[in-house]
């Protein structure tokens, strides 16, 4: 039902900022910052606006005679009022000082315009019934964030501003001289070999099952939120988050996980850990959905939405072969469906630019090779996965394929962290020592020093 009203505007902004431009070669360079052409609701002040602007790139004074005839030679003096009109511009303007506020006044109206056209549109698509219901809430809630996030973006940036942006990043790790440039995982070995996760990075870790993949996630999740206290979102759709928060606990008191299955402790001294644990893990900024079946459009949704309310540096999700595709949930071709699951989940980590790391699983091929280590080929139903990520890591426990008295007592507890593709850096293997009982991995450097609780091992 359409509505006639006047859009959210002010003309009389307007021509302040655009009188204040003409005035102050400074109120030309706030005007620039703040506001775009498109934000000008007159038609006129928007070409006016573009033709200061385009003086100013050109390194010329903008006054009232150069963007006259900077208009003449756009052949839009006429359009704008003629000279008459920009000779009235500066008597709308008290002071050039002013600019900020009358600039932020023009940017508000625009964003209201913006959210009633974004309205419209989702009032349309959803009178129109066409589309999945959830992929219509996905788009509303993406365009109702793009309005509120006011991207400033361009398609191209100079090659000089690119240079000096990365000159700048390279003194900064320089002076940090840690060598770890993304989020570090926790684990010192690892974070050596990756440099940290990178913003905007797709990150696979597979296995087989038993290998302990999601006690390695989680444990990568409570060292980010509890070490570096960054926000993680981790979709579960395995596990409950009942499971889960079981695990934290057990990795953080250094309880044996079937006690606290059972409920069996002992000792005051394992209730004392269990509560001190609980007390540690209760404001860390970890965000647990265990929706099952959820689909990418569902993720991205609550991931925005966690963003915008909470802030978000890393996403894990536990695991692909359990999500579902964009209306897609009676696919018959599940090969076709990962793929598309893969590219969603590789935009996403650059939409929100934030690390997104997914488990996988890994093809029975694996069982059949005398030598079990995972290899890229084996990703499980498509070779997309290899080609999205820009990081595959696997999990590989040697214990698992042998009888406990084939084992050397030193490499019981190992674990492999196989890190096959890294697009920006080098591969190479990790070395974990795990701790099932406790469902704790920690770097192999501490083996003769491991954390307390786990000399029992």
């Amino acid at each position: 039902m359409a509505i006639d009203r006047l859009p959210p505007q002010s003309i009389e902004a307007e021509q302040s900022v655009l009188g204040a431009m003409l005035l102050d070669k400074e109120a030309v360079v706030v005007g620039e910052d703040v506001l775009r052409r498109e934000d000008f609701y007159r038609e006129a002040d928007a070409v006016i606006f573009e033709a200061i602007l385009r003086l100013a790139h050109a390194g010329r004074e903008a006054d009232i005679l150069t963007v006259a005839e900077e208009l003449r030679k756009m052949g839009k003096l006429d359009d704008v009022g003629g000279v008459l009109y920009i000779n009235e511009l500066p008597e709308h303007c008290t002071t050039p000082k002013s600019i900020g506020y009358h600039a932020e006044i023009v940017s508000s109206k625009s964003k209201l315009r913006h959210l009633i056209e974004a309205a419209n549109v989702i009032a349309a698509s959803a009178y129109a019934g066409q589309d999945d219901v959830q992929d219509i809430v996905d788009d509303a809630e993406r365009r109702i964030l793009e309005v509120a996030k006011d991207q400033r973006q361009s398609d191209f940036i100079p090659i000089g501003e690119a240079i000096q942006s990365e000159l700048t990043s390279i003194s900064e790790k320089y002076r940090n001289n840690s060598g770890i440039t993304g989020l570090p995982s926790g684990f010192q070995d690892l974070d050596s070999l990756t440099s940290g996760f990178q913003k905007g990075d797709f990150i696979i870790m597979a296995a087989r099952p038993s290998m302990g993949k999601t006690a390695f996630v989680l444990n990568i999740a409570k060292n980010v939120s509890l070490g570096l206290h960054k926000s993680v979102a981790f979709f579960s759709l395995e596990m409950s988050r009942e499971q889960l928060v079981q695990r934290l606990l057990c990795s953080t008191a250094l309880i044996d996980s079937q006690k606290l299955r059972t409920g069996k402790l002992t000792t005051q001294k394992e209730w004392e850990s269990l509560t001190n644990a609980a007390s540690v893990l209760l404001d860390a900024p970890l965000y647990i959905d265990d929706t099952p079946g959820i689909s990418v459009g569902e993720i991205r949704s609550k991931a925005r939405r966690l963003k915008a309310e909470k802030g978000l540096d890393i996403i894990m999700i536990d695991y692909l072969q359990l999500m579902q595709s964009r209306g897609s949930r009676n696919s018959d071709n599940r090969q076709q469906e990962i793929s598309e699951i893969s590219r969603s989940l590789k935009g996403l980590a650059r939409e929100l630019n934030v690390p997104v790391i997914s488990l996988s699983q890994l093809s029975r091929s694996v069982e059949a090779r005398q030598d079990h280590r995972p290899l890229l080929s084996d990703l499980r139903e498509s070779g997309s996965l290899e080609q999205d990520a820009d990081m595959v890591g696997f999990l590989y426990r040697e214990a698992y394929y042998k009888r406990e008295e084939e084992m050397d007592e030193s490499q019981k507890n190992l674990t492999e962290v196989i890190l096959a593709k890294n697009r920006n850096g080098p591969i190479g293997v990790v070395n974990l020592f795990f701790a099932g009982q406790f469902t704790l991995f920690y770097d192999l450097s501490n083996r003769e020093d491991p954390p307390k609780g786990v000399e029992s091992m």
